[in-house]
């Protein structure tokens, strides 16, 4: 299969609400806009899109509508902590306060307002344990 496209969607409640905060913190704008789905697009990156849908549309089999749980979206970004500095006096809650991993981040995690959490990373060198572990291409500068 080769695919041409991917992107998460979030079932929720609250579409329009959802993709507001989206489009208000994470610059994302409405490609599509219906009540029941929004398809978002990055502002900054073509490769960044972002779906809402709702939860209990007839799109979905019954057996799989609801809300999003157990759902962790990743951002990198070129200065997480201008972005920390910028979510955190907004108001968005904060579930894991910035710092560096040995893994190879530097990040925190936000929530949106159905509880997916968001975390905004910072590719750094990893440390020399961690380091081991990666394919030499997959390495951060």
């Amino acid at each position: 299969m080769k695919a041409v496209s991917y992107y998460p969607v979030i079932m929720t409640a609250d579409v329009a609400g959802t993709a507001a905060f989206y489009t208000q913190h994470f610059g994302f704008e409405a490609l599509f806009s219906a009540d029941w789905y929004v398809h978002l697009q990055s502002k900054e990156s073509d490769h960044v899109t972002l779906a809402i849908l709702d939860g209990s549309h007839e799109t979905i089999p019954e057996a799989g509508r609801g809300t999003v749980s157990g759902l962790l979206l990743n951002f990198e970004v070129e200065d997480v902590d201008a972005v920390y500095e910028r979510l955190k006096a907004a108001g968005l809650p904060i579930r894991l306060d910035i710092r560096d991993e040995d893994f190879g981040q530097r990040h925190f995690i936000a929530a949106d307002p159905n509880g997916v959490l968001i975390d905004i990373i910072k590719p750094i060198p990893p440390s020399a344990e961690y380091a081991a572990m990666y394919e030499a291409s997959a390495l951060p500068d």
